[in-house]
């Protein structure tokens, strides 16, 4: 399925805006080179991803799944802005679980590499239910591939992932393989 709306994409040649137009936390002074996405930019987006989430939920009960460390800055304003979004939109509240988990992955020669949940004592929660998975970076991807493998295991009724940043169902921003401090 094509996401409602595609990712901003940051091109790799992207110069940025110059650090001197923005407050900067004092031990970030003097390092950055740029400023890549204003944060006026990232709460738009994220108001954005919320709407396309609670359209695509309709009054759906969902189970949304954050995944720690990285990503409770993003899942806490996301959940929040789908919870105004729905409210507003349809004056309905829509029923949201929610919960956190770390993702362990490790390789082993034999079985190619497997994915250690950490935080949910009973996999079985998530039988029927709609999963929201919220994350904030992917590398490569194979960590979310096995959950989501790991999660049909358990016949939820529906999987999405959203992501701050690159390839999810929901997609905040595209950015260039560079060292990305901020709100991410």
């Amino acid at each position: 399925m094509e996401p409602a709306s595609p990712g901003i994409i940051v091109a790799d040649d992207y110069k940025g805006y110059h650090p001197d137009f923005f407050c900067i936390p004092r031990h970030y002074q003097g390092a950055l080179e740029c400023v890549l996405i204003p944060g006026g930019v990232i709460k738009d987006r994220i108001e954005r991803l919320a709407q396309d989430i609670a359209e695509d939920i309709g009054n759906e009960p969902i189970f949304a799944l954050c995944v720690l460390k990285g990503g409770y800055k993003f899942f806490t304003d996301l959940i929040d802005q789908v919870k105004k979004y729905n409210h507003y939109a349809t004056r309905n509240t829509i029923r949201i679980s929610v919960d956190f988990i770390r993702l362990k992955s490790y390789k082993d020669d034999a079985s190619g590499g497997d994915v250690q949940v950490i935080g949910v004592d009973d996999m079985s929660v998530f039988t029927g239910r709609n999963v929201l998975i919220v994350e904030d970076v992917i590398d490569t991807g194979r960590t979310i591939k096995e959950l989501l493998r790991l999660l049909k295991a358990y016949h939820v009724k529906s999987a999405k992932v959203a992501r701050k940043l690159y390839r999810p169902d929901y997609c905040g921003f595209e950015v260039p393989d560079k060292f990305v401090v901020g709100y991410l």
